[in-house]
């Protein structure tokens, strides 16, 4: 049975809220690494190069450069014309169109590869789930991945602790949600996906890091005062512990990818 995500009344402004901030989330988003390709093309059977390839939620072009760097015939689909213009601003090489994945702008069995960048969580998978067949070919490739917080590294814990705190969700109940993605991803259970975790980091200036966190949705839509009292008391903490000012964030890719049939 197909099931329709829950109505959430704050959703569709946290959702709009990245087109204020787009250039924050370029400039400050983490990436991916070149091992997450590797795995999507050994998932796929394929190279991504020559892949008729679109990355849905595309945001500012985090993962639609790296597909395309990889040799991927790679179209971007973004819903906001925040995001979309600073997609256009750092892509003018890449083609982009405006829509999102409950219902694509895109033409039937067209694509071999069809991506999701920490993105899927904002389609209802009632529609989604029937678009991705509808626009994928046979054989094509579902691929939807989101960088994950390692909470076996101390300080992360400790920092997604007091964020969670603050914002009154309990972390541990986020993360196992984020690692039991299979069956959130297409209640309907037509599509069947294979689960990969792949471990990177970065280490960047605790500003950056704390301009990271401003970039979610949930401090997008936070009063500036309270939003700036909570940064200011993180640093405060994450320079208790990385006196150098610097932190290594590690994160654990979580990637589902399915074959249509």
């Amino acid at each position: 049975m197909t099931t329709t995500r829950p109505a959430d009344p704050g959703r569709a402004a946290r959702a709009h809220s990245f087109n204020a901030a787009a250039a924050q989330y370029a400039a400050n988003r983490p990436s991916y690494p070149s091992a997450l390709f590797d795995t999507i093309e050994q998932a796929a059977g394929r190279p991504l190069a020559g892949a008729r390839t679109a990355d849905v939620g595309a945001g500012t072009g985090i993962s639609t450069g790296p597909l395309r760097a990889r040799g991927a015939d790679v179209l971007a689909v973004e819903p906001g014309e925040g995001m979309a213009a600073e997609f256009r601003r750092g892509n003018p090489d890449i083609p982009l169109v405006r829509g999102d994945g409950n219902a694509l702008p895109l033409a039937d069995a067209t694509l071999d590869l069809l991506t999701y960048a920490q993105s899927w969580h904002w389609t209802d998978p009632a529609h989604s789930v029937t678009e991705a067949l509808r626009v994928l070919r046979p054989g094509g490739t579902l691929a939807l991945w989101w960088n994950t917080h390692a909470l076996d590294v101390e300080w992360i814990a400790q920092s997604l602790a007091r964020r969670g705190r603050y914002l009154g969700f309990d972390p541990v109940e986020v993360h196992r949600n984020a690692h039991d993605r299979t069956d959130l991803a297409d209640p309907s259970g037509r599509l069947d996906f294979a689960e990969h975790t792949l471990r990177w980091s970065r280490r960047i200036p605790v500003d950056a890091h704390l301009a990271n966190i401003a970039s979610h949705s949930h401090f997008l839509v936070m009063d500036a005062p309270a939003r700036d009292a909570f940064l200011a008391e993180e640093r405060t903490h994450l320079l208790e512990v990385s006196p150098d000012g610097t932190v290594e964030e590690t994160y654990d890719v979580l990637l589902l990818v399915a074959r249509k049939p």
